[in-house]
């Protein structure tokens, strides 16, 4: 089978295709896939680096999500079989044409769904998710500032806003990516190239701030949105693709009764699996009633990884970007 490998940690340029035999029979509780399409995800590039919380021993072949059919399945397995159409998430692997989960991270996909789309559903909307219900408890009626509005991760932010029932305000580089989050539900733009956050959010909030920050970039745009909510208000710390992470001063914090806190959705799937099989049920439900629009702004075949994650990394993708393998 052919896979992708990260020979040693550091840049792209690790990144080679292999060829590898075809994976062993799976274990007791595990489930092996043919994979159909690979979705691309920021952390990828951390992983490769060394720089993620987890770092296997090169060579490894990165990939954290991954959409196919169960080839096989392990003696103890029930929720899946053979044949099955299934979206899965992984520890590193999925940047192959065969992958192995644990049944308990193995989702069955809606028969409207294609493995394309699966293949980027899992990681960025199941964050989104459990950033706005677990986390944020966002109610009907607040508002939700999303920076990186149009990303792969922040577009999603936008959409699970709006079916939650908030007022949702779409921050993204330019008018291109700021029409795609209104494609996709936002209530408001702003351009943080030509505009000034916080002078925005005051005219749009009628002189007040925001409920809730979703920031999955860092950096100077996290430092302008803390000085933009009310009071009470949480800002949901995402993740990095700005490259910066910010350091917080707790004064803001302590006079506006502020809760800043992160949400590494990876963790749910030991720790509390139950919400994260929930999770699924809702963003499923809501993908059946048009309520999310998954955008796959580019394909690329398995052997062109190193290119699909420069464009992801470098900021230039909207929506997700997933790896095709020809199987499944």
């Amino acid at each position: 089978m052919r896979v992708i490998e990260a020979r040693a940690w550091g840049g792209l340029d690790q990144l080679a295709l292999a060829e590898r035999p075809d994976l062993p029979a799976p274990d007791n509780d595990q489930v092996a896939i043919e994979v159909a399409a690979c979705g691309l995800n920021f952390a990828d590039s951390l992983i490769i680096a060394g720089k993620y919380q987890e770092r296997p021993l090169p060579p490894f072949v990165p990939g954290f999500e991954v959409a196919g059919r169960v080839k096989a399945v392990g003696a103890h397995v029930r929720r899946v079989k053979a044949g099955d159409r299934v979206m899965a998430v992984v520890d590193h692997g999925g940047f192959a044409e065969q992958a192995v989960a644990r049944e308990i991270d193995c989702f069955p996909i809606p028969p409207e769904m294609d493995f394309v789309t699966a293949a980027g559903f899992a990681i960025a909307y199941g964050t989104s998710h459990g950033a706005l219900e677990w986390r944020a408890h966002i109610k009907p009626g607040e508002t939700l500032l999303v920076l990186g509005a149009s990303g792969g991760v922040g577009l999603t932010g936008v959409e699970i806003g709006k079916a939650m029932g908030a007022s949702v305000i779409a921050c993204a580089g330019g008018p291109e990516k700021l029409a795609i989050a209104k494609a996709h539900g936002a209530d408001h733009l702003i351009d943080y190239r030509a505009e000034t956050l916080r002078q925005r959010i005051k005219e749009i909030c009628e002189g007040g701030g925001v409920d809730v920050v979703y920031d999955p970039v860092g950096g100077e745009l996290f430092d302008q949105a803390l000085k933009c909510t009310n009071w009470g208000g949480r800002l949901l710390i995402v993740g990095f693709a700005g490259g910066g992470v910010p350091q917080i001063p707790a004064n803001y914090l302590l006079v506006k009764n502020l809760a800043a806190m992160g949400i590494y959705w990876g963790s749910y799937r030991r720790k509390q699996p139950q919400l994260v099989e929930a999770s699924f049920r809702q963003l499923f439900a809501w993908h059946r009633e048009g309520k999310l629009k998954p955008l796959i702004s580019h394909r690329f075949d398995l052997a062109e990884a190193a290119t699909a994650l420069e464009l992801l990394t470098s900021r230039r993708a909207t929506g997700k970007v997933v790896l095709t393998t020809g199987r499944g």
